[in-house]
């Protein structure tokens, strides 16, 4: 568990607010962050319901449930949406994800609806609040078809989902990237895998290419910042993956 402040002034945060511990989330840690915008505040991926009270906990040391303004689903997956009926239990605010996941969610134990908004495969600019915007980025096939990123102006921070995410191994603790080659072996085998295409990655490039980017926010382990950003995103433009690496019979290179 950790709470780590990515960026503070004297009216923004933008919080790592919890990793969870691998038997929590089927083997793998996941980061759930909240974004707080003078008194007013986002859930970016809260995550399954066996870490919803912890993350609960670490928000609460900020603001309470009716302060916050939206919560935002990278995906699909049950590490990201799982604990999300829960969360409704308590939480009146917009929940954002991909239009194209909107028909799944009621298997979540969903049966109301209406705080759901779809969002358009273009991505969408989002007021959460008078003066505090974030914008949503698509991300779509890597990883999953409608996956969506967000985008905090004030921070420039990149939360990117499954994008940059990290296998670590039980004895590797860190809150940031260091050496971005000694990472290298935590990010490579699952980014071949779960990736759909070094297409679908350059169209991705070209769409954050506009930002200015301090801080890359992953769904799995560090953050990338600093001279890491750069290098991550370098890397990953000439990344053979996925689709890429499949022959006849569905096999796959590696």
């Amino acid at each position: 568990m950790r709470n780590i402040k990515l960026f503070e002034s004297e009216t923004h945060k933008f919080i790592l607010l919890n990793e969870s511990e691998p038997g929590e989330e089927d083997g793998v840690r996941s980061n759930q962050y909240l974004v707080v915008h003078e008194d007013a505040g986002v859930l970016l991926d809260p995550g399954g319901f066996g870490v919803m009270p912890r993350v609960l906990a670490e928000m609460l040391r900020y603001l309470p449930p009716d302060k916050v303004r939206g919560i935002f689903l990278s995906h699909q997956d049950p590490d990201i949406v799982g604990g999300i009926a829960t969360w409704l239990e308590l939480i009146k605010a917009p929940v954002y994800i991909s239009r194209i996941w909107m028909r799944f969610l009621p298997h979540y134990g969903l049966k109301d609806m209406s705080q759901f908004v779809g969002v358009p495969d273009a991505g969408m600019d989002c007021e959460v609040a008078p003066g505090f915007n974030l914008k949503i980025v698509p991300a779509h096939f890597l990883h999953s078809e409608g996956q969506i990123n967000v985008y905090d102006p004030v921070s420039k921070i990149l939360f990117t989902g499954d994008i940059g995410a990290a296998m670590m191994p039980m004895d590797k603790d860190d809150a940031y990237v260091g050496d971005f080659k000694s990472h290298l072996p935590y990010i490579e085998g699952f980014h071949r895998r779960y990736m759909c295409s070094n297409k679908a990655i350059r169209c991705w490039l070209e769409t954050i290419a506009g930002l200015e980017i301090d801080m890359i926010a992953p769904q799995h382990g560090p953050i990338y910042r600093g001279t890491a950003v750069r290098e991550f995103l370098d890397w990953l433009r000439d990344l053979q993956c996925g689709v890429d690496l499949m022959h006849s019979g569905g096999r796959f290179s590696e």
